[in-house]
């Protein structure tokens, strides 16, 4: 059992109020946090929380446990804070996640140069187009794509992207126009299995979703984004992850009009735990660069 994150993990439970949200808040799963709290009375021996399905309440053991639990965690990271900056170097293992094509292009070369950079530091990076749960996954940051939930974790946002709808020259020059969703019947269609099989679209302010019966099935982006620039047909794609043959005119964009909202992208990380000098140190030296890697959508670039 890792005694300092079951203390932890008791504490987040008992400042919001409930499993489910001390779950949200910390970015993992309910389970895990009845696992942590049973296995913890245990190694006690004693009761801490008495719970029901509608509430919950410390014992008096509990309070005490409460107490000293936080007394504790607060001289560990005080004195680790101390420790790892007496020299002003960056040490020690940074674990970051980030989604599996951003993070080749983007994230990537960000950390290389940040690890050239601080030689005595490390790094863990996980590419995965799951959402890894930061703590659960011992992660000290995360890149997400998307809106957020609410959340106590910090969020730096360092641009953008938007579903794209493209095609290559050779397959419009030989292809009946596309003038709205409803063309896309009249055309083959690459889809990712991750997309399903519809394709949304707003315009006007109203969402419209097209069904698609797809020429081809992919699951993975580079796959899709081949098939396209062959002219096997038309596919659906983050902006970012196509700008490059967009800018160089290997892609063309269509439907733009009716190109749903921009999704932010944003690094996040536990608002819970006072930031170690790495992880403060790799925030201040990633998010400058990846606003100006990030591709914004709505810039065409010539």
């Amino acid at each position: 059992m890792d005694k300092r994150k079951t203390m932890a993990n008791f504490i987040r439970i008992v400042e919001n109020g409930s499993l489910s949200s001390a779950a949200e808040a910390t970015g993992q799963s309910v389970a895990s946090l009845v696992r942590s709290l049973a296995a913890l009375e245990r190694h006690l021996g004693v009761r801490l929380l008495n719970r029901s399905t509608r509430r919950m309440a410390l014992t008096v053991e509990g309070e005490e446990y409460l107490a000293w639990s936080q007394r504790m965690l607060a001289d560990v990271d005080d004195m680790e804070q101390r420790l790892e900056a007496r020299d002003g170097i960056v040490r020690g293992v940074l674990r970051l996640t980030a989604p599996v094509e951003f993070g080749q292009r983007y994230v990537a070369p960000v950390l290389n140069g940040f690890l050239k950079e601080h030689e005595e530091a490390s790094a863990e990076l996980t590419l995965s187009d799951e959402i890894l749960p930061l703590l659960d996954e011992h992660l000290d940051l995360a890149l997400r794509i998307g809106h957020l939930r609410d959340s106590t974790m910090i969020a730096r946002r360092i641009g953008g992207t938007r579903l794209v709808t493209c095609a290559s020259p050779d397959y419009l020059r030989a292809s009946p126009v596309i003038d709205n969703p409803g063309s896309l019947r009249e055309h083959a269609c690459i889809l990712l299995s991750s997309q399903g099989r519809h394709w949304y679209y707003r315009h006007n302010g109203k969402e419209l979703a097209e069904s698609i019966t797809p020429r081809l099935v992919c699951n993975q982006v580079r796959a899709a984004t081949l098939a396209c620039l062959q002219g096997l047909g038309i596919t659906r794609l983050m902006h970012y992850q196509v700008a490059d043959e967009l800018a160089e005119g290997r892609l063309i964009r269509v439907l733009e009009s009716f190109e749903p909202a921009v999704l932010p992208i944003h690094l996040v990380y536990p608002h819970a735990l006072q930031l170690s000098p790495r992880v403060r140190a790799f925030v201040d030296w990633a998010c400058p660069q990846l606003e100006k890697r990030t591709p914004d959508p709505r810039v065409r670039r010539l």
